[in-house]
């Protein structure tokens, strides 16, 4: 089903965009069929894009795909947002063109008899009777006015009347609009791609946090979790994504590593080469990882993952808790599988994990997705920790996952337990981020 309405919504998409671009900013030829074309190639490319994705095919053809698809959700974007002033635009110019023109009354015009020197009025005939009391029609003979000398405001016969729009006037206006509405949408479109691709490329920023937990041991102040999620290990990403996210975890020499999901978009044999960095990461108690919703989506499922990065000294946590012992207090630190393994068995188990716990101490949950501290309010947990959001990576697209998630990014209190969302240090998708930069998150716990 979701694979039906994204390519509906592909096709929508491309067809508003012909209709703005190209039929609204050329006339029938040459260039309206070039352009025609240009946009069904880039069609072709970004579903081959797709399509390729599922078979693992998709390395040749994905960057220019995915970059495809930022530039075109911008340009929708911008391009809606300017249907009002066009339009409003549009009524101005067609109002100016049609509105009738004042026509001056024409002035009289004194002729001089040849040899005679006296004045005849001519050009008005009612005019010239009341201002010599006889007829100024005879005082002119027919055809005695010559070419060019009719009086000033006189309109030919069979000429057009003042005010008339020019012959084409209709569709100057369009490519008028047309043209500058498309260079705006264009320009802006571009550029914001751009800015986004350089912030998802480049380094994350390291966001500290401190965290107050009010049953926390002071003993444990201070203690320092490195929290990212969401790297998405793929195609676009390379071997030097990861060995920078590790650099910059070690960087922080946090006592927990916590990878809160999403680590890949892929298999083992696909990927496992951009995953051994992993094995170098530095914490005093260890590193961490939960299952998020794209593990699940790997051909061979989570379980291939879970053992790979045991091989990489990184603990998977599923539906499990271990105790952290640090300055003679302990902390419970528990994982819950994402609920994206529900539908295979594989879903998180709350009582499981958080079953059976010592009274009063202290308990940090590591769960993907911040829909899951609903369950983990009724099992008495202090803190969890999230991403999945990616802070919503493309702005406005942030407004859609606030519709689905309670928080999007950043601290937050829900039913009674606070959650603390990193955007995530990967994209999915398009290689851009806008409104949401990658980020490394450093949290330290306080009483």
């Amino acid at each position: 089903m979701f694979v039906l309405i994204f390519a509906g919504g592909v096709l929508l998409a491309h067809y508003y965009l012909w209709r703005r671009l190209v039929r609204g900013t050329t006339g029938p030829g040459r260039l309206r069929v070039s352009l025609t074309l240009a946009l069904v190639l880039l069609l072709a490319v970004l579903m081959g894009t797709f399509i390729g994705s599922r078979l693992g095919l998709e390395s040749w053809i994905a960057w220019a795909g995915y970059v495809w698809l930022a530039v075109m959700f911008y340009l929708v974007i911008i391009l809606a947002v300017l249907e009002i002033p066009r339009a409003v635009v549009g009524a101005v110019l067609r109002r100016r063109a049609s509105a009738p023109q004042p026509v001056a009354a024409p002035e009289p015009v004194f002729a001089s008899e040849a040899g005679g020197g006296t004045a005849t009025l001519t050009g008005d005939p009612a005019a010239a009777e009341a201002l010599t009391g006889s007829s100024a029609a005879g005082s002119v003979p027919a055809g005695s006015l010559p070419t060019g000398s009719l009086p000033t405001g006189s309109v030919p016969a069979g000429s057009a009347p003042t005010g008339s729009p020019p012959a084409g006037g209709d569709m100057s206006r369009r490519l008028f609009l047309g043209r500058a509405t498309a260079a705006i949408a264009g320009v802006s479109a571009v550029g914001t791609v751009g800015y986004g691709m350089s912030s998802a490329l480049g380094d994350p920023v390291i966001e500290p946090v401190t965290v107050r937990l009010p049953k926390l041991d002071p003993r444990l102040n201070g203690l320092r979790f490195a929290v990212v999620s969401d790297i998405h290990l793929g195609p676009l990403t390379g071997i030097g994504h990861t060995q920078r996210i590790v650099r910059m975890i070690n960087g922080l020499e946090a006592d927990v590593v916590a990878i809160v999901g999403d680590l890949v978009d892929g298999s083992v044999a696909q990927l496992g080469s951009l995953a051994r960095p992993l094995k170098g990461l530095e914490s005093r108690y260890g590193a961490y990882f939960v299952t998020g919703n794209h593990e699940y989506f790997s051909p061979e499922g989570p379980e291939e993952w879970v053992e790979e990065l045991g091989e990489l000294g990184v603990r998977s946590l599923r539906n499990e808790r271990v105790e952290i012992a640090h300055q003679g207090a302990v902390l419970d630190l528990a994982g819950v599988n994402d609920v994206g393994g529900a539908s295979s068995g594989d879903g998180p188990d709350f009582a499981k994990a958080l079953g059976g716990r010592a009274e009063g101490r202290s308990t940090v949950l590591l769960a993907h997705q911040p829909i899951q501290v609903s369950e983990a309010a009724r099992h008495g947990v202090d803190l969890q920790l999230s991403g999945h959001t990616h802070g919503g990576q493309i702005a406005p697209f942030n407004l859609v996952v606030g519709l689905q998630q309670p928080v999007v990014s950043g601290l937050a209190t829900v039913d009674g337990v606070q959650v603390y969302v990193t955007r995530g240090a990967g994209f999915w998708g398009p290689p851009v981020r806008v409104g949401a930069p990658p980020e490394i998150s450093l949290v330290e716990l306080r009483s």
